[in-house]
């Protein structure tokens, strides 16, 4: 099997989470994914495989025990902004740059990858390159290395659930995967290995308002929604997704609902650096306060933490970023680290002592309808997957 027929069976599987359940895993259709792939595992031959009853899905392969075992980490779940389900994928062969027409109305314009085959959507969901390229890369990786018998240290793998809605690493058991450091296979790029990532946070702010006829309002009615209006005013307009980019943070207005009567606003809050970000938080909260102050009190404020960038918690040890480099540079490319404009499962492990920079897929677009994958960067990715593992 290659490393496109893996994808292609993958993307069969609707798995997007909903961060509304409360559930673990939040879809229960992310397991139907998670016993394949252990089938799949085992079939490969792979060692102590299991599927917990979160749905995560371990197995290692067993290699030299004098050498630090590593680790290779994707997450099957899709993003939740579209439909992951009855994905029809579009394989262009030979790309020669033209405009891809995904239906009678979507088109797709992409840079480069002349000359390589392409996959995308028919423009009426999102294609899973997120995460199940990642899944591919690793699993014909496995296979490969399995069939060469070639020297290497203890490989572990991990297919995580709930990762898109920042759930990814809350129930992972690190003492299934005792490894020196591993990495998430979960970018786009294939020349890049990861490891400066956002600092995360959540603001939820609930605003209660004062409903009365119209006719009969003045003075009394406090409208929730024009609450909700002002607020968003209050926030810097250039400091938003559109506007940044780079080390650049944002506010994010995730979603806006209301009435007269009550309105809510969920924000995500992005900054690479630390102290950038604190004061992010803390413009959120002086804002609340202005007008409370104004509105007798009128507003709520729920925040949290979802994640923090890596590389505080690396204290300098970038073996595993020189290790995956060493493997680009064999495969005849730069290696480069971009800042993550995002965060990864390897982050939250990060923080929890395991080392887990972010490979790329040759997936791009994520979460949308424009995403496609390149079948020949998958292919070289696997290359250097492969390398990693053995250190060549």
């Amino acid at each position: 099997m290659s490393v496109k027929e893996r994808f292609l069976n993958y993307i069969r599987f609707d798995t997007q989470s909903d961060e509304t359940t409360h559930t673990t895993p939040s879809t229960a259709k992310q397991k139907k994914l998670g016993a394949y792939l252990a089938d799949e595992c085992r079939a490969i031959g792979c060692d102590e495989v299991e599927m917990d009853p979160c749905g995560i899905v371990y197995a290692k392969i067993n290699g030299d025990e004098t050498k630090p075992a590593i680790g290779f980490l994707a997450h099957m779940d899709t993003a939740t902004e579209i439909s992951g389900a009855d994905v029809q994928p579009q394989i262009i062969e030979q790309y020669d740059g033209r405009i891809i027409h995904l239906n009678e109305t979507e088109t797709l314009q992409i840079e480069g990858h002349i000359g390589e085959t392409l996959i995308t959507t028919d423009g009426n969901t999102l294609l899973g390159g997120d995460d199940k390229a990642g899944i591919a890369v690793i699993m014909e990786a496995a296979s490969r290395l399995i069939d060469e018998q070639s020297p290497h240290g203890p490989i572990f793998l991990a297919f995580t659930v709930d990762e898109e809605i920042g759930e990814g690493t809350d129930h992972f058991d690190l003492k299934k995967f005792p490894t020196a450091y591993a990495y998430t296979v979960d970018g786009d790029r294939i020349d890049a290995v990861e490891y400066e990532n956002f600092n995360a946070a959540q603001a939820v702010i609930t605003i209660k308002g004062k409903s009365i006829h119209p006719g009969d309002a003045k003075g009394i009615m406090v409208n929730a929604g024009l609450l909700a209006a002002e607020f968003t005013g209050k926030l810097p307009a250039d400091e938003t997704p559109a506007t940044t980019e780079g080390f650049e943070g944002f506010y994010h207005l995730l979603k806006i609902e209301g009435t007269c009567e009550q309105a809510q606003l969920v924000y995500i809050i992005r900054d690479h650096d630390t102290e950038r970000f604190d004061e992010r938080k803390k413009t959120m909260t002086s804002i609340v306060q202005q007008m409370n102050e104004k509105y007798d009190g009128r507003l709520t404020l729920e925040m949290h933490d979802q994640y923090h960038n890596m590389v505080r918690f690396m204290n300098g040890d970038l073996t595993s970023v020189e290790r995956a480099k060493k493997a680009i540079q064999a495969e005849g490319l730069q290696p480069v680290s971009p800042p993550v404009r995002g965060g990864t499962d390897g982050a939250m492990l990060t923080e929890k002592g395991l080392i887990c920079p972010n490979l790329g897929t040759g997936s791009y677009n994520h979460h949308g309808r424009y995403e496609y994958a390149s079948v020949d960067e998958m292919e070289k990715l696997v290359r250097i997957v492969l390398r990693i593992m053995k250190e060549v």
